[in-house]
């Protein structure tokens, strides 16, 4: 089983920076991100929880210094207060630490162990409606995994993990993560399954991914394939960009979907076969970049990756990061799962409020 995103943890500051021309706040470096905090918090080796961007925070006393700037009211979860990245004098900030001390509930908490559940923090989202995504029927079915990525701040050491492995970057699309799938092993219903992140979708008109997808001929296609190749399970996720998804920042015309993995009988596929399966099914591709080897030459650090990810779409928008990936898939110690990780573009992240 892959590790979820801890979206509180206990963590150590390794580095404290100044701000030029700030009396009052500095920067605390935490894992890969830095966190703007007041002047002499916190020293470097001192211990606190982080709270990584993406988190909605209870109502609590310890948060509510954030309210005019954070809180939100959700349909999802209720009150609470949304981490973003913000920027103080100039400086980026991406995440919220705190002294242990304003949580006496956590003890003697260890380095790096997940508080998320403890301290009720919940991951910031839009809730999927019917009127918009289609009727619900149920979670996305097990053997359709869901499609979120590690953030490379939070495990700077995937970069090591690459060695000198190939490695492919893909454009990060903005869109809505969907997914399809049929499982005709012998656990399977053999049913053509339509999913965004979370839900399974009905065939009743409503969803537009379903539509698009069924406009494709793209269950037909895909049993096709499954037969000739002997494949018993096959899933295709990718990003749904277009009019009405996401505000539509990549300024498309009509729908399209990219797709960035396809699993054969439980497994990623590599690259070449992912090429291949897309021209078979002729299906668009996430967008590819780059290959190279050994990453981390090319890419010591944080920073490094930071500069990567930065660029535009082709319509002049701020791109929303890159994925990269293994050319042929390998599981990463770290992650408990396949090696994968984002970088988001921060200008993007800025210009969005995200």
């Amino acid at each position: 089983m892959s590790v979820t995103r801890r979206l509180a943890s206990i963590q150590k500051i390794w580095k404290i920076d100044p701000i030029e021309g700030a009396d009052r706040i500095e920067l605390a470096h935490v894992l890969g991100w830095q966190c703007v905090v007041n002047k002499g918090q916190f020293q470097p080796g001192d211990m606190g929880v982080y709270f990584q961007i993406d988190s909605f925070l209870p109502i609590r006393e310890e948060f509510e210094f954030m309210r005019s700037t954070s809180y939100k009211r959700s349909e999802l979860f209720g009150e609470g207060f949304r981490i973003r990245t913000m920027t103080f004098r100039g400086q980026i900030s991406q995440g919220l630490i705190l002294p242990l001390s304003a949580f006496p509930e956590l003890g003697e908490a260890a380095e790096h162990e997940d508080v998320t559940e403890l301290l009720k923090v919940k991951k910031w989202e839009v809730p999927e409606r019917v009127n918009s995504s289609g009727t619900i029927i149920g979670d996305i079915p097990d053997f359709m995994p869901k499609t979120d990525e590690i953030r490379i701040q939070e495990y700077p050491g995937l970069i090591g993990e690459f060695g000198d492995t190939e490695y492919y970057v893909t454009t990060k699309m903005d869109g809505t993560s969907c997914s399809v799938g049929i499982d005709t092993s012998a656990d399977g219903d053999g049913k053509f399954h339509v999913a965004g992140r979370n839900y399974e979708y009905k065939d009743d008109g409503k969803s537009p991914f379903y539509e698009h997808v069924k406009n494709l001929g793209l269950e037909t296609s895909m049993r096709n394939l499954m037969s000739a190749g002997n494949v018993k399970t096959l899933v295709l996720q990718g990003e749904f960009c277009g009019e009405g998804i996401q505000k539509n920042r990549l300024k498309l015309r009509k729908p399209e979907w990219y797709i960035f993995t396809i699993r054969a009988d439980g497994k990623r596929v590599d690259l070449d076969t992912l090429q291949r399966y897309c021209a078979e099914l002729k299906m668009n591709m996430v967008p590819i970049e780059e290959r190279g080897r050994a990453l981390g030459s090319k890419y010591p650090d944080v920073d490094a990756l930071l500069a990567r990810a930065a660029g535009a779409y082709p319509n002049g928008g701020p791109k929303e990061g890159i994925v990269i990936r293994p050319a042929t898939p390998a599981y990463s110690e770290t992650l408990r799962g396949p090696l994968s990780f984002k970088v988001i573009n921060n200008k993007f992240l800025l210009k969005h409020e995200e």
